[in-house]
């Protein structure tokens, strides 16, 4: 989730060991009220969200991993530039629209676990992935 919010690996990385602190020194006052994987994803969203806040420096677009050789080059090529083209859409969503859409899609969590991590209704989740999805198919229209 972080790698995909971020979409830089090394600040994702970074993100998520930050978390991982947090709750290692916060311990002692979890209470378990929700899974632990809804509170680690709150934790993160919200590392997340503090560094969009901050507005990091872009960084270079990563290059596609070409792990499957099988595959005809042409189609590799079309292929990556569909993933940067659906990252730069992604990353021109406002930062809840982006972590919503990055849970159910990429998570495959629940409409209740985003609300959770978002700490929003269930009602509010799907207008947040409704605005997300329009967004990303007015942003990839442009692509077809």
């Amino acid at each position: 989730m972080a790698w995909r919010f971020l979409g830089d690996a090394t600040e994702a990385q970074d993100i998520v060991q930050e978390g991982f602190l947090k709750i290692f020194k916060a311990a002692s006052r979890y209470r378990p009220t929700a899974k632990f994987r809804t509170y680690l994803y709150r934790v993160i969203t919200r590392l997340c969200l503090d560094w969009e806040a901050k507005k990091r420096p872009e960084y270079m677009e990563v290059l596609p991993s070409l792990s499957d050789s099988s595959r005809d080059p042409e189609a590799l090529v079309a292929l990556g530039q569909l993933s940067s083209a659906v990252q730069k859409c992604l990353a021109d969503l406002p930062a809840k629209q982006r972590i919503a859409i990055t849970l159910r899609h990429y998570d495959g969590m629940t409409y209740n676990e985003i609300s959770e991590v978002l700490e929003v209704s269930p009602k509010a989740v799907d207008s947040l992935l409704q605005r997300a999805r329009d967004a990303l198919r007015r942003c990839l229209a442009v692509y077809r």
